[in-house]
């Protein structure tokens, strides 16, 4: 099934789309995509969809998971983004935090933080854990997942890279997690290890790659970071991006106001964002 919150920012409700790729309200079903509602997502699949209401077509799309508590991103996790980035492939994931003040819907606009000069764009598979998960052995790993979106990891590079310190300051400004538009639950997904995923910018193709090629896959980066943290029911993991970022052209390219960013991963939607500057 295919979950979304639309809606007012902050005010979102929950839904699914349906087979004829309508939104249906669950009002009064559930009071949100978030929470213990994701570990039981399994009992809508024999809702009577004909009978939901219909969401007005246009209506804004939200998160398609709320109330995340935490916002983990898996960095240099594509050999060839890592090559393009000048590092070495990491001998265990690189992990580490984006802020969840980042996290807005799929089309919402990429702000440009004031100073920025180097704001890149990332299409990543993101994670969404559907029930506790703590020293998860990899083979049960994926029991842990309640589904899978789309995230594009929006990143300033020079507040990441030249700013000291680590890289949290670049990857958590305003609007740079846009995550959906849908969770699309795991039993969906036949192997997470092999979707298509692409991002343009302004029409132009600049990232196209598969998760074929990650380094580490869903199921280990589950169970290794259950081995650090508990992961909660509502928790995303943003699992890298391949080659094709702003960063690895010679020279680089970033984006700026007006530019139009899409990007897509096989069976999960696609998102569209116009890049504004922060007032």
């Amino acid at each position: 099934m295919k979950f979304v919150r639309y809606g007012e920012r902050g005010q979102e409700k929950p839904g699914l789309l349906d087979p004829e790729g309508n939104i249906r309200s669950l009002e009064g079903h559930c009071p949100d995509i978030a929470g213990t509602v994701l570990t039981e997502l399994d009992r809508f699949s024999g809702i009577d969809w004909q009978n939901l209401p219909l969401v007005e077509s246009g209506t804004r799309l939200g998160a398609c998971v709320g109330n995340t508590g935490k916002f983990i991103c898996i960095g240099l996790n594509y050999a060839d983004h890592a090559a393009e980035s000048g590092l070495d492939v990491p001998s265990e994931p690189v992990v580490f935090m984006k802020a969840t003040s980042a996290i807005c819907g799929p089309n919402d606009p990429i702000i440009i933080p004031r100073g920025s000069t180097k704001t890149d764009w990332e299409v990543e598979l993101g994670v969404i854990v559907g029930k506790p998960a703590k020293y998860v052995d990899e083979a049960q790993a994926l029991e842990h997942v309640a589904g899978y979106c789309v995230v594009n990891d929006v990143s300033e590079r020079a507040f990441q890279i030249e700013r000291e310190g680590q890289w949290t300051k670049g990857k958590s400004c305003d609007n740079f997690g846009q995550i959906g538009p849908y969770l699309v639950t795991r039993d969906e997904i036949a192997d997470p290890q092999n979707l298509g995923m692409w991002l343009e910018v302004n029409g132009e193709r600049l990232q196209s790659g598969s998760t074929r090629t990650m380094v580490y896959g869903v199921a280990h980066l589950v169970s290794y970071l259950s081995q650090f943290m508990t992961l909660h029911p509502g928790d995303v993991i943003s699992t890298g991006t391949p080659p094709g970022v702003g960063l690895g052209f010679s020279p680089p390219r970033y984006l700026k106001a007006g530019d139009v960013v899409e990007l897509s991963i096989e069976n999960l939607g696609q998102q569209r964002q116009t890049c504004v500057a922060d007032s």
